[in-house]
Order: C-alpha cells, then sequence, then structure tokens
C-alpha cells in the first residue's frame, strides 16, 4: 500500500531533515506550514516534500488542510518534531489496509526521562478517562499518530481547528461505529520546544479545545444535533 503522510509544521526546520528522511519509500510527506519563520516551508520543499500553507493558526486548520490536499486512499498524521518516527507508520496501516480496524493510532512510550512532561502525561490520562466516559472506548493515549481510510476521514465532517482536532476525530469515528485500536510507538524527545504541551499555559489550552469537543453531542439518528 501507499499513503499519504501529513505533516503540520510550525518552525520545525532543526527537524524536518531526519522526519522527511523516514517517510517510508514511495509514500508522499505533506508538509503544511501554518506561518513558519524559520525557513521551513523552503527546506520542506528542497528535502522533496509536498509543501501546503495554510495560514490560520491552528493544529487542527494544519491537519485538515493536509487532508484535503491528500489524494490517497490512506492517510497517515503525524508530528513533524522528530518525536515520532515516520518509519513505523507501515506497521500501524495493515490492519486499516486489511480491514481489521478503520482508525490506528499510536500508544506513546516515551524512550528516555523528561521526552513527555509530567503535565502533558497528566492531561492526556484525564482526556483519555473522559473518552471513555463519552464513547466507551478504552484507549490510553490522544497521541497524533494515527492513520485511516481519507474517504472515511472527510465524511466525519470534522470542524475544530485547533487542539481538539485529534479528539474530535475519536469521538465522531467512535459515534459512527468505527473500529478504534492503538498500537505502541516510542515517543522520542522532540526538537525544540513544544507550542502546546511545553507550557501549562498550553496545555490547559489544549484540554479546554478537547473538552469542548467532548461536550458536543452524539448522533442521533445518524444526525448531529
Amino acid at each position: 500500500m501507499t499513503a499519504d503522510v501529513v505533516l503540520p509544521c510550525l518552525d520545525e526546520a532543526e527537524a524536518l531533515p531526519w522526519v522527511l528522511a523516514r517517510i517510508p519509500a514511495g509514500w508522499r510527506a505533506i508538509v503544511v506550514d501554518n506561518g513558519s519563520t524559520d525557513g521551513s516551508a523552503a527546506l520542506a520543499a528542497d528535502l522533496g516534500a509536498t509543501v501546503v500553507h495554510e495560514p490560520r493558526r491552528g493544529f487542527g486548520s494544519a491537519c485538515h488542510a493536509g487532508l484535503l490536499a491528500s489524494d490517497a486512499e490512506f492517510v497517515c498524521f503525524c508530528d513533524c518534531d522528530a518525536s515520532l518516527d515516520p518509519g513505523l507508520l507501515p506497521d500501524l496501516s495493515r490492519s486499516v489496509a486489511d480491514g481489521s480496524a478503520d482508525l490506528v493510532l499510536g500508544r506513546r512510550r516515551p524512550t528516555e526521562r523528561g521526552a513527555w512532561p509530567a503535565h502533558a502525561r497528566a492531561g492526556n490520562l484525564a482526556l483519555s478517562r473522559l473518552l471513555r466516559r463519552r464513547t466507551g472506548l478504552v484507549l490510553h493515549d490522544l497521541g497524533p499518530m494515527r492513520v485511516a481510510r481519507r474517504e472515511a476521514l472527510l465524511s466525519l465532517d470534522l470542524t475544530d481547528r485547533r487542539s481538539g482536532y485529534p479528539l474530535q476525530m475519536v469521538v465522531r469515528a467512535a459515534d459512527a461505529g468505527w473500529r478504534v485500536r492503538e498500537v505502541d510507538v516510542p515517543y522520542r524527545p522532540r526538537s525544540g520546544r513544544s507550542k502546546v504541551t511545553g507550557t501549562w499555559r498550553g496545555t490547559w489550552q489544549a484540554v479546554h479545545d478537547m473538552r469542548r469537543v467532548l461536550d458536543e453531542p452524539a448522533l442521533v439518528g445518524g444526525e448531529r444535533p
């Protein structure tokens, strides 16, 4: 199988060479530049990636712009900060390709102390518990590495354009009856400072966005109230 790999990017010039070198052979890297000032877009283009410019700031804005730019049957998402290895995506994709799962998430497993800050891990744990209460899904991580079929993702009609985008994808997938599974993936220390989990304020904003997603009404008769 082949797939497009969506890489939301904001000032990731330091990490881009490593990340793009790890894209599986024959797969396309779509780097969605979300207003970088460090030359990330030009560097990504020089390294062979397809570059999409998304002027509207927000993690969800970048991810969705990449999804819309894709024309592959399968779409993968991965952070562009070298914390996750895109070379692992074929393993995650197999159960989607063979029809045993509809959405596969990478469950982050820190490779060393400090790779995943305590406040970020605590926020993730709290949201996982709230997700279980909302949908019944038993997940341990709402991480950014994931894979699904493009047409199926578009059918979810995702609307969040900030930090709630990854969670909204899972919530709406659960509402639609998708089979969602996790696969362990190593989680490395990122290059540079995180725009979200690098600060308590950024983490709080992400949790706030995600709580708003969890408050969305569930599907009723195939429609959302």
